[in-house]
């Protein structure tokens, strides 16, 4: 896949999601050792004048750590309320930390309806491409508090996936608490065989995508799959890598083979 990841080198557009798993502990408290270095890394992309990008989960997990519950709730009252307190937290965070390096963020807050109606959906890509323009990082997340099941995305690697596209970025990176795509799952096989290059979403490819065990995260691999398929389905590469170590960024964009690769449809290496 040698020519595919040297193309990463010339990305000018990059979206970045980031799960629950990989910025917060399992008790739902912000893992400030790996957000600082993905802090640190977003911001020197932006010193290369480069549009990046982040969408965020964790809302709800810091608002239950907050709120010193133990896992998410199921009500949607509930959820709303704790993803309000969660969401200041992340963003004071981050903006924190970004203004320490001389950057600015931007939140934005998404629902499906946004990007169903057609002048809506242009407000939002004038919005991205403003902030751009002002030298910001936006920070993306779901509105959970407002959203219900039918204005709802559901899970942030499909919401990552509809940026990129409506941003036409260059790439999307998903960084998640394993290594890529596996031929099983790696958290109940030792001998599991990372999958360094997918081409197309094939009916093997969903049998072996298995769901995650976090209680306070959506998704899992799953998500990624659907995700990587809106990407392909539009001529962007996607990659899975491990979020434990934000500098892995870095050497995707390097062109180094990091993680699993989604290969648009058409495209040879």
């Amino acid at each position: 896949m040698g020519d595919i990841v040297e193309e990463f080198k010339k990305a000018e557009t990059i979206v970045i999601k980031v799960g629950t798993s990989t910025i917060t502990h399992n008790n739902g408290t912000i893992n400030f050792y790996v957000v600082e270095k993905l802090v640190r890394v977003l911001s020197d992309l932006k010193n290369e004048n480069k549009n990046v990008v982040l969408v965020t989960s964790g809302a709800i997990g810091v608002g239950c750590s907050r709120m010193r519950l133990n896992k998410k709730p199921d009500s949607l009252p509930e959820k709303q309320a704790l993803a309000a307190i969660g969401q200041v937290n992340l963003m004071h965070v981050y903006s924190k930390l970004l203004n320490e390096y001389g950057q600015i963020a931007s939140q934005v807050l998404l629902t499906k309806d946004v990007i169903e109606d057609e002048q809506r959906k242009i407000n939002a890509v004038n919005t991205f491409n403003t902030l751009f323009r002002y030298g910001s990082i936006p920070i993306v997340n779901e509105n959970d508090t407002v959203a219900t099941e039918e204005i709802e995305f559901g899970d942030n690697d499909t919401l990552s996936a509809i940026v990129a596209v409506l941003i036409n970025a260059d790439l999307l990176i998903l960084l998640s608490d394993i290594d890529g795509l596996y031929d099983k799952n790696p958290k109940h096989y030792p001998d599991a065989k990372l999958i360094p290059v997918v081409r197309g979403i094939t009916n093997e490819i969903e049998k072996i995508s298995q769901n995650t065990d976090n209680s306070f995260g959506t998704g899992g691999m799953i998500t990624k799959l659907a995700a990587a398929r809106i990407c392909n389905s539009h001529g962007i590469p996607m990659v899975i890598a491990n979020g434990d170590n934000p500098y892995n960024i870095c050497r995707i964009i390097d062109g180094e083979p990091v993680g699993t690769v989604f290969v648009p449809n058409g495209e040879e290496d």
